[in-house]
């Protein structure tokens, strides 16, 4: 990915980017400087479509052909994978990646070794209680939650009820199959009120009877654990070694010498009690619910053909339990291999389990990071290490809120609202460190755009952010692609960065297309216009920088003369090309040579003249020179105009500071209903800065403005 290829048409108000390639084969990254509006926000969305697979297009004039290329060195379209884009902020970008950087190998290996055995045999056990209880999947969670609580303890569980399952009753609810009892719809049943009030009243008659019963007794001897004792009698030839039975009566004992006779007896005892008229009515008044809908009826006609669920369904939670251990006693071969299996291998995954809680993992590594570079108060840490490292479950990520010597737990969700502005791009940059973390783990190829990343820190985060940056840069796998509108992050990023000339971009929109033009100046641009002051629109554009050397060294004649050809004042029309050269020589040590032609020339016509030309010009770039040239020329025009109209000299003369606006002010209330001029000067003090100083990142404002809003400003102030 040495290059990259686009042409955009048509896409989130790009009307037409021209082809351009980035060449990363020096440097692996690329500065765009596009003032706000120019293309900054729909670049990053369009290359964000293509990391997310989607498509691009105009969202105004959605019918417009769309054109998206994006291709590398050999003309292949660029991945979804090779592509991230960093937004300003989105507060809900969370990395996928995440556990990947708690993920330690070794320990990974060796827990996955031990459990290889164990799941072969789980496996086996698991085929089985899906047979037995219907269900089609997720029979590890179920156990582990009616046993434990938690969803993930399937092994804790298997051993919880380990006394149960190896005991030498019989599995009472085998037959019943877990999935026609407890669906959604019947399980919201079983927990209403009325039904609750209902299953009460059917148990304590049902109870009743038991208690009257001529051989079943209450909670020792009902009709359930009979039928266990008959089959159990049969399966083990009981009868046909000619044994016999003696069953207990209230007045005498009943000989039973078949298994035939004993079923018998069992079945019309407890047909007895299930068709007692009272008990029976009970029932109808829990049926009638039941009829609700098909999933409620299948339900109904299950505990029809198995009334003696009805006693369990007081205690929901127990009859599910009684119904696994069921299971898991039917099948107890396979769960005594597997619980032997797991018992043998536990001490040494418990050992892996210690190991890796405390394990120092990548994560680790970008907290401290993070934390070294960014100024927030918070703390974050992940609670469940060992299971993401050992069983690839999602990190549960939980933070802690510093102030001062005081600690406190907090969810996200409340930590966002407690936060700044600021602090909240900072938790976000977070997510950026982390997904670019994981990306060098699995050694991704990518290219980043990033898109205004430092707007709205304070100084020391952004600068946290350029270093971040910068060491992104230095990472082979990575190339970026820099924008941002702020001008002084611009030009930090190629300093910090030592850019090379191709490196460092501007951004410039035309009526119908946007070009990416290297910067010309490549520093500050004063210093190549001291060398070429013979050029006029230097010569001119040089003035408010010279003019604060002037206010610097304390020097107030030369510093009036230089404010009178950014003002108009009494001597603006006097000042020769003459004066500009002896200023130019006083001021400026490197320029005892300079020559300037037209001696006798008054500044004032020069800056007009060449504003003239400049506004005439079709050429669509226009450089930072013409710019403050057309600027000067603008704020000269409008003033000379309202001082004109104001027409008077006395308050012209008391104005010290603030020239511009103060006259606006003047005309506005002497004028006030030239409504569309008062809105044409409006616009000159929006578009012409009161100071342009030697710092570089001063002169943004001029840079940022439209040429053709210049050229037509120019010309209506012209006009008046």
């Amino acid at each position: 990915m040495q290059k990259i290829k686009i042409n955009f048409e048509n896409c989130y108000g790009i009307k037409n980017l021209e082809e351009f390639i980035f060449n990363f084969s020096q440097k692996n990254t690329y500065v765009v400087y596009a003032p706000n509006g120019t293309m900054k926000t729909s670049f990053a969305k369009t290359f964000k479509d293509v990391s997310n697979g989607n498509e691009t297009q105009d969202l105004i004039f959605k019918k417009r052909v769309n054109k998206r290329i994006i291709k590398n060195e050999n003309n292949d379209d660029l991945s979804s994978d090779n592509i991230f884009v960093i937004e300003p902020y989105n507060k809900e970008f969370k990395t996928k990646k995440l556990s990947t950087l708690l993920v330690n190998k070794t320990l990974k290996d060796k827990y996955d070794e031990i459990h290889s055995d164990i799941n072969e045999k789980k496996e086996l056990l698991i085929k089985n209680l899906l047979k037995n209880s219907g269900l089609k999947k997720d029979v590890e969670t179920i156990l582990s939650v009616i046993f434990t609580t938690y969803s993930n303890e399937f092994y804790k569980a298997l051993q919880r009820v380990k006394i149960e399952v190896l005991d030498d009753t019989e599995p009472e609810f085998s037959d019943i199959i877990y999935s026609k009892v407890f669906s959604d719809k019947s399980i919201a049943f079983l927990q209403t009120q009325d039904f609750k009030e209902k299953i009460q009243e059917y148990i304590e008659k049902y109870n009743e009877l038991i208690e009257v019963s001529t051989y079943f007794k209450k909670g020792v001897f009902n009709h359930n654990n009979a039928s266990v004792i008959a089959k159990n009698l049969k399966d083990n030839g009981f009868f046909k070694a000619n044994h016999s039975v003696l069953l207990n009566t209230t007045t005498d004992k009943k000989q039973i010498n078949t298994e035939k006779e004993l079923e018998e007896l069992i079945e019309q005892e407890k047909e007895a009690i299930i068709n007692d008229p009272n008990l029976s009515q009970v029932f109808e008044d829990i049926d009638k619910k039941l009829k609700a809908n098909k999933e409620l009826r299948d339900f109904r006609d299950y505990l029809l053909s198995n009334l003696k669920l009805l006693p369990e369904l007081n205690n929901i939670d127990g009859l599910k339990q009684k119904i696994w251990i069921s299971y898991l006693k039917t099948n107890k071969d396979l769960y005594v291999t597997l619980e032997e299996e797991y018992s043998k291998g536990k001490q040494e995954i418990d050992t892996i389990i210690s190991q890796a809680k405390t394990e120092t993992t990548n994560w680790l590594g970008v907290i401290d990071e993070f934390n070294k570079r960014f100024s927030v108060p918070f703390k974050l840490r992940v609670e469940n290490q060992e299971d993401v490292i050992l069983k690839r479950d999602a990190p549960n990520v939980k933070f802690e809120f510093i102030d001062n010597n005081d600690k406190c737990n907090i969810e996200e969700n409340q930590l966002i609202n407690i936060l700044s502005n600021g602090e909240k791009r900072a938790l976000y940059i977070l997510n950026i460190i982390f997904e670019v973390k994981a990306r060098i783990r699995e050694e991704q190829k990518t290219v980043f755009i990033v898109d205004d990343i430092a707007d709205s820190f304070d100084y020391k985060n952004k600068y946290a952010i350029i270093e971040y940056l910068k060491d992104i840069s230095n990472n082979p796998l990575f190339k970026q692609i820099i924008l941002t509108h702020n001008f002084d992050f611009y030009r930090t990023i190629s300093s910090r960065f030592d850019l090379n000339r191709e490196q460092k971009l501007h951004a410039i929109k035309t009526n119908d297309k946007i070009i990416l033009k290297e910067e010309k100046y490549q520093g500050n641009p004063f210093l190549y216009w001291k060398k070429h002051l013979n050029n006029i629109e230097m010569l001119i554009a040089s003035i408010p920088f010279v003019r604060n050397i002037a206010e610097y060294m304390g020097d107030t004649t030369n510093l009036n003369k230089l404010t009178s050809l950014l003002h108009i004042k009494n001597d603006t029309f006097n000042i020769k090309v003459s004066d500009i050269e002896s200023i130019y020589k006083n001021l400026l040590q490197d320029q005892n040579n300079l020559s300037l032609t037209n001696q006798d020339e008054i500044v004032l016509d020069y800056i007009l003249s060449t504003a003239d030309t400049i506004s005439l010009e079709t050429d669509s770039i226009m450089e930072l020179e013409k710019k403050i040239v057309l600027a000067i020329a603008i704020r000269l025009k409008a003033e000379q105009f309202m001082i004109n109209k104001i027409n008077d000299n006395i308050f012209v003369q008391s104005i010290t500071k603030n020239q511009t606006f103060k006259l606006y002010e003047k005309y506005t209330a002497l004028f006030s209903e030239d409504k569309e001029i008062i809105k044409l000067l409006s616009q000159v003090n929006l578009m012409t800065p009161e100071n342009i100083h030697i710092n570089s990142f001063m002169y943004e404002p001029i840079l940022d403005m439209d040429n053709i809003h210049l050229k037509h400003l120019y010309s209506a102030i012209k006009n008046l």
